[in-house]
């Protein structure tokens, strides 16, 4: 007995000893960040720039037809005030839930900070700050796991490989400590991850492939007692099985005073800092950029380069006195508006940046290079690059990739003690997205070829135009089904400016960017507009536009919306595309949307559902809708909307359009409050739809003129339905005039006292119950009827304000069990006669 307690204290000392190195370790390769310029760059403490991000709860199923800068301007309309925020530092705590967490799946775009969140959650483990109950933190990144994928090796032996101080560290010793593994990019794996075909594995210690090896790990079959924190861009995130995740998370970045606390961190001159921070609000379209950290750092590298260029032309042309005087006085006409502008500007500082440090000139050889690994790895929607993918398919010399400044990073893991390899990636998507499309101008100016011909078999001797090219990026980017070309395509259309040439002056030599190409591409776009393209699409055609600065259908349908001239108007497609611009991009916060005040019809729903997406109430009632709007509504439901009323009254939906409706209403993330629907039950689907929605939700269920035969089988349906899937619902039953019988009202008293706590207004009036059917209503209930009716009333503490039991014989006991619930503050009841 005392060989075996000192062998105790030996193993415990020994997992101190593994705890501290871990924790040493992890601190020394966590604590510093490095923005663009990874291991060459000038590295600053984490600590001493961290700003908190915006995380929230739960998050969206549906599967997003969006490129993820879309998303990122859906956001920005979202109310902070309708969302639950949680702490990095808490993922794993659920004080209101009996449930434990054990798998946090955290969703959001590329450069929102997943990754920073990780290095931060680390950091203030391995300093002892935060969740020490947690022994050992193991961080897995994706991209590295991805050198593995050939090997077989057990979970201690791929764990000890990332972590050699942890070798002959006990993982299932007893089960005594907590261990989390935080697999990250979960959007950069290049495994199956084959959660039903994998075969089931639970040993720690005998070796398998990798990918059996993280689905068991993730499913809980390896390690159960393990926390799992995996992070992915949205695209990736259905990968998990959802029966597998405890906790779903978002990532929002920064929302708007993290994204001035962020500036004011980097530039600890207060001057500049606000300079910089008024410029950035000037242009709406940045500044919602601007939740995404990384596009804060493009933002703020970019501007603190004009000021500085300002201040030294001042300075060198000695027409100042005090050169500071510039940082209040720069004409902000030289400072971007649009996407393009920024990233054009950000291109032209890396390029002096890097032949100052590194005396290396960015030639077109250079830029085609890094061009073509852009845009192919974008059209397979790659953002991480190997070896084989720099040398093979785009000529870079592996040896200077480093050399490529803060375009591309290049990452090496010389920490652990072997070598993983080496990866490659853009600083973000949208930096891959704009070398691409320098790369197809640069490509159209060189071969007098498109970009995206290069690859065909057909040997062509066909000249092609900057028009042509413009044309067919705009087709693609159409055919594209979830949008991942729509920021290269206003990138591409931006550079087509003469306005952009300047700023690239060596590269770019074409002659054709002339005014007709201009007008020509322009009415491109507008004619796709007139077609039946859907909401998303039309939406980033204008923002297209925009790139090209043309206005002016925005311009007219402003005009229009200002003159409330729109309800009355044929407009057409394009022009119900503006309509949905101009709201979406107002600076008004969309409350509510009213369709009558536009047009009552499908089509016009159809075109303006981005807008319904974002307002917290919407009015569809008597707009003529039918079930072809029923259908388009149910993935907003789904969607993470800011929607929390709708009204849906007096429209032709029919059966078929219900049944699509509760495909919406049925799911978790619904979050709809208030339908305003009048529920005819005649049919099924008309009853389906009062069980599908979410608790709390006032339906009033009302029927004309009908006789008691015809409703009495809907009005059972309901009440069983409710019954047996154990969902309480509030309801108002209007049956007035309705030729209710005896024989209804025993059965209305039937469904009634099974489900007691349901209704909160019933209004028989114009019927003839007979003396029968008033003694069923009336129920005499007894002393155990009392005790029923307050464990009904316990389960539903919110539903019952007044309760009128004149008439009936509670007992000692029944008067008892009310009177303590009138006295609990938990209980709406507020009167008991």
């Amino acid at each position: 007995m005392k060989q075996d307690k000192l062998a105790d204290t030996l193993e415990d000392e020994l997992v101190l000893i593994h705890q501290r190195q871990l924790k040493s370790n992890l601190k020394r390769k966590y604590q510093c960040v490095f923005e663009g310029i990874a291991k060459h760059g000038d590295s600053t403490l984490l600590n001493s720039i961290y700003t908190d991000l915006y995380i929230t709860l739960g998050g969206s199923e549906q599967v997003n037809t969006e490129h993820e800068v879309r998303q990122i301007e859906v956001a920005f309309r979202r109310h902070e005030s309708q969302e639950i925020q949680v702490e990095c530092t808490n993922l794993f705590e659920a004080p209101e839930q009996d449930k434990e967490i054990r798998t946090v799946l955290t969703k959001g775009v590329a450069g929102i900070g997943k990754s920073v969140s990780v290095q931060k959650f680390v950091l203030d483990w391995a300093e002892e700050k935060e969740n020490q109950d947690i022994s050992f933190v193991f961080p897995l990144p994706f991209r590295e796991m991805n050198l593995k994928e050939e090997e077989n090796q057990s979970l201690m032996s791929l764990v000890s490989q990332f972590f050699p101080e942890t070798k002959g560290l006990n993982l299932t010793r007893r089960n005594q400590f907590k261990v989390l593994f935080i697999l990250d990019g979960l959007d950069e794996c290049r495994l199956p991850l084959n959660f039903e075909g994998n075969e089931t594995w639970r040993d720690v210690s005998s070796p398998a492939s990798l990918d059996v090896l993280l689905t068991n790990l993730i499913k809980g079959n390896l390690l159960p007692s393990a926390l799992i924190w995996i992070t992915t861009r949205p695209a990736a995130a259905s990968k998990i099985p959802p029966d597998c995740i405890d906790r779903l998370t978002e990532i929002r970045g920064f929302n708007d005073e993290q994204k001035e606390e962020y500036f004011r961190k980097r530039f600890t001159d207060e001057n500049q800092a606000n300079k910089i921070v008024d410029l950035v609000k000037q242009s709406k379209s940045l500044f919602i950029m601007c939740h995404i950290p990384v596009f804060c750092w493009i933002s703020a590298t970019v501007l603190q380069n004009i000021l500085e260029e300002k201040r030294n032309n001042v300075v060198k042309n000695n027409q100042a006195d005090d050169a500071s005087k510039t940082l209040q006085e720069t004409n902000t006409e030289d400072t971007p508006k649009t996407l393009t502008q920024m990233y054009t500007h950000f291109l032209r500082f890396q390029i002096q940046q890097s032949r100052r440090k590194y005396d290396v000139s960015w030639d077109k050889d250079t830029i085609l290079s890094l061009g073509k690994l852009a845009f192919h790895q974008l059209e397979r929607n790659n953002l991480i690059f190997y070896d084989t993918d720099l040398e093979a398919s785009c000529g870079i010399d592996v040896s200077k990739a480093s050399v490529y400044s803060g375009m591309c990073t290049q990452i090496f893991k010389e920490d652990t003690g072997i070598i993983l390899g080496t990866m490659y990636c853009f600083v973000h998507l949208s930096i891959q997205e704009f070398i691409a499309a320098l790369y197809a101008h640069l490509f159209l100016d060189i071969n007098n070829q498109s970009v995206f011909d290069q690859d065909s078999t057909e040997k062509e001797n066909k000249s092609e135009t900057l028009t042509d090219l413009l044309k067919t990026a705009v087709d693609k980017a159409l055919e594209s089904d979830s949008g991942h070309l729509d920021l290269f395509l206003r990138f591409l259309l931006g550079l087509s400016l003469e306005s952009s040439r300047p700023l690239l002056r060596g590269l770019l030599t074409q002659q054709d960017s002339n005014d007709q190409s201009y007008k020509e591409i322009v009415q491109y776009i507008k004619q796709k507009l007139d077609s039946n393209l859907s909401p998303e699409r039309s939406i980033n055609l204008f923002h297209c536009l925009n790139e090209l600065n043309d206005q002016t259908l925005v311009k007219e349908i402003q005009s229009q919306l200002n003159k409330g001239s729109l309800s009355s108007s044929d407009l057409s497609p394009a022009q119900w595309s503006a309509v949905a611009f101009v709201l979406l991009t107002s600076e008004e916060e969309l409350e509510e949307f009213d369709l009558q005040k536009f047009k009552k019809s499908d089509e016009c729903f159809f075109r303006l559902l981005e807008v319904v997406k974002t307002s917290k109430r919407a009015l569809l009632n008597d707009c003529d809708l039918t079930d072809r709007s029923c259908l388009a509504l149910a993935p907003v439901l789904v969607s993470d909307s800011n929607l929390k009323e709708l009204n849906m009254n007096n429209n032709n939906l029919q059966d078929s359009g219900v049944k699509k409706l509760c495909i919406g209403l049925k799911s978790i993330n619904c979050k709809l409050e208030i339908l305003r629907y009048v529920v005819r039950p005649q049919t099924k689907s008309e009853i389906c739809l009062t069980y599908s929605l979410p608790d709390y939700v006032l339906i009033v269920v009302q029927t004309e003129q009908l006789f008691w035969g015809a409703l009495q089988e809907h009005v059972l349906y309901i009440f069983y339905i409710l019954e047996s899937i154990h969902i309480d619902k509030l309801f108002i039953f209007r049956l007035s005039e309705c030729n209710v019988t005896e024989e209804g009202y025993k059965a209305l008293a039937s469904a009634l006292r099974s489900n007691p706590s349901h209704l909160i207004e019933l209004d028989l009036t114009g019927n003839d119950p007979g003396a029968s059917g008033v003694k069923q209503l009336n129920m005499n209930i007894t002393e155990e009827g009392y005790l029923a009716l307050a464990s009904a009333l316990r389960s539903n503490p919110s539903h019952l304000i007044e309760l009128d039991l004149t008439g009936n014989d509670p007992g000692q006991s029944g008067v008892k069990q009310l009177n303590d619930l009138l006295q609990d503050p938990n209980y709406q009841l507020k009167t008991l006669r």
